[in-house]
């Protein structure tokens, strides 16, 4: 089921600064900010040769990351992001192994505009998981 790590996801205080950090000390290519109303967030991608970085930072008064940067004033890990080949089948597969998927349990569209579902950190040792439909 689980496929290639896809991203690791970390919330800023600073979005410019953290993407001039990423490109200028460790020369990396950096999207540009892409915000997500939706989902409360600004994105910036940090390409990698196999993966992603995902920067985060709050977007809006209700921002779901607004309490995970209160908590961590300097920032912090938020979430893995895995690729699956089918995002329903994952889902099924998972809430039938005892896993919560969070919220209505049904996929909205991600940073990348494909398919994702957030999986209980509880349930995945302390790492919130983010499965997006490959």
């Amino acid at each position: 089921m689980i496929g290639r790590l896809n991203h690791v996801a970390i919330v800023v205080p600073d979005l410019d600064a953290a993407a001039a950090r990423y490109r200028d000390a460790l020369g990396a290519t950096v999207s540009e900010p892409h915000a997500l109303p939706e989902h409360g967030v600004t994105t910036v991608f940090v390409e990698l040769p196999n993966a992603k970085i995902e920067l985060l930072h709050p977007l809006g008064d209700g921002s779901p990351i607004a309490p995970f940067l209160e908590r961590n004033p300097s920032g912090g890990m938020h979430h893995l992001c895995y690729e699956v080949d089918d995002i329903l089948a994952a889902r099924d597969a998972l809430r039938a192994a005892g896993a919560r998927v969070l919220g209505d349990g049904e996929p909205r569209l991600g940073a990348h505009g494909k398919p994702v579902l957030f999986l209980h950190p509880k349930d995945f040792f302390g790492t919130l998981v983010e499965l997006e439909q490959a």
